[in-house]
């Protein structure tokens, strides 16, 4: 497909992207498999360059005698178009990806071999307990194919997998939730998951009533994840030079080289980085503020956003790069967050809280003012009241906040890392290792009603 859109194509230049998906899940609810099922997709991009004019076109599984229409209307397109802004040279391929004529093998149902027997084994426990388990797993494979008149030829197979897992006392009225992300799910042990939800529910028998205020905020991997990536997502160096942002240098330029936190955090993206690897060349399907459909095929490395407290990076494209005058730094597709050696894991921040707030999990987070970055947002499925050390119950849902960019800077604790899988944007962004953090003054704005 890919080499027939370049023959067709009539442009100066031609970029032509497919991504052939597979998918395969679970979905069960009170202790019960309720569907499984596979499913397969193919998405053909073709972005033609005529000039310094770009028309992109992109259908989903287009068919043989369909591509010469496909390719034709990329080419119009782009005859078209007012000039772009960021045009340059195509990256120039250097041979083809060893895999390149490999037949694309999806995944199956196979994945959940040894899981789903084990799934089976936790239900009979959760019943025997008195609880009710909700969820699904699922798991995709990904192959993506660049190529482009300049001789690249690149291919990635990306696996994703996820599991969330929500539980509910027989009545309905205390529920937890715990989330995981696997690349194939050899690695999720779901009665260790299903026996930590346990015993929040019984955490959940007492209830305690507070009111709106700042508390002293214990945020688990999962909570901080949906921050940071939120973060990441706000980072580009376009918008930042533009005065747009919070990353915007009152009077012109970036915030790069400016100390965020205080302890020395470190916020990296990394496409070796083991457990959560991603494409290692830039993939743009269509021109933004954060990508340019030039860079197509840029190599990308282990990149330090913020480094020890200092923001060194945000995201560029070549174009972006030459008017900062700062390295290119291309979007990566997995994020980590670490702070100093030694870090403590959550059942140990817990226990040396005097007292304070023990969040589950941020929902619903929408940004309020891009310019401090102010996001808002509800907190669900378990927050917690810790005294002396213990859990001592739950309490009533809050609408928290907070700035992420600000968050960093009164950090009093960063944890130990692991992965971990985001609540809020886990459609789009899995691959995550987040450590728990200790916040001395998170800002619960208001109680919510949600239960």
């Amino acid at each position: 497909m890919v080499e027939r859109a370049l023959e067709l194509s009539q442009a100066d230049d031609c970029v032509v992207i497919v991504d052939e998906g597979s998918t395969a899940n679970l979905r069960f609810a009170g202790n019960t498999l309720t569907t499984n099922g596979v499913a397969r997709s193919a998405q053909l991009t073709v972005i033609s360059i005529v000039g310094a004019g770009v028309g992109v076109v992109s259908r989903a599984a287009v068919r043989p005698e369909q591509l010469p229409e496909v390719v034709a209307a990329a080419d119009a397109a782009a005859r078209e178009a007012q000039p772009a802004e960021d045009v340059r040279p195509l990256v120039e391929g250097a041979g083809s990806s060893a895999n390149w004529v490999e037949p694309v093998l999806p995944t199956s149902i196979g994945v959940f071999g040894d899981f789903a027997p084990a799934l089976g084994e936790t239900f009979a426990a959760a019943e025997a307990g008195g609880r009710k388990l909700y969820g699904f797993a699922e798991h995709t494979l990904t192959s993506t194919f660049v190529g482009s008149s300049r001789g690249l030829r690149l291919r990635h197979d990306q696996p994703t997998g996820r599991l969330e897992l929500n539980a509910k006392s027989a009545d309905l009225k205390r529920s937890a939730w715990a989330g995981v992300a696997t690349r194939d799910f050899s690695d999720v042990d779901v009665a260790a998951l299903d026996s930590s939800l346990a015993q929040r529910l019984e955490w959940a028998k007492n209830r305690v009533d507070l009111p709106a205020g700042r508390y002293e905020t214990l945020l688990p991997p999962s909570a901080v994840a949906d921050l940071m990536i939120y973060m990441l997502w706000s980072s580009g160096a376009r918008d930042a030079l533009d005065g747009r942002t919070v990353f915007s240098k009152p009077g012109g330029g970036t915030r790069v080289g400016e100390r965020l936190a205080q302890l020395p955090v470190t916020l990296s993206s990394d496409p070796a980085a083991p457990g959560i690897e991603c494409a290692p060349f830039v993939t743009a399907h269509a021109p933004s503020r954060r990508s340019s459909v030039f860079d197509n095929g840029l190599p990308l490395a282990a990149t330090d956003w913020v480094k020890d407290g200092t923001l060194t990076a945000l995201m560029q494209t070549r174009h972006s790069a030459e008017l900062s005058g700062l390295p290119v730094t291309p979007s990566i597709d997995n994020l980590i967050m670490r702070g100093g050696e030694g870090g403590r894991s959550l059942e140990e921040m817990i226990a040396s809280t005097e007292r304070g707030l023990l969040v589950t999990c941020l929902w619903y987070i929408r940004e309020v003012d891009p310019q401090t970055l102010l996001l808002t947002g509800l907190t669900r499925d378990g927050v917690y009241l810790v005294e002396h050390g213990e859990v001592v119950g739950e309490v009533n849902n809050f609408r928290f906040n907070e700035s992420p960019v600000d968050l960093l800077g009164r950090l009093s604790e960063v944890g130990a890392a692991q992965q971990t899988l985001p609540r809020e944007w886990n459609d789009y962004f899995t691959r995550t290792i987040m450590p728990p953090v200790r916040v001395p003054d998170f800002n619960m704005s208001t109680v919510s009603q949600a239960n």
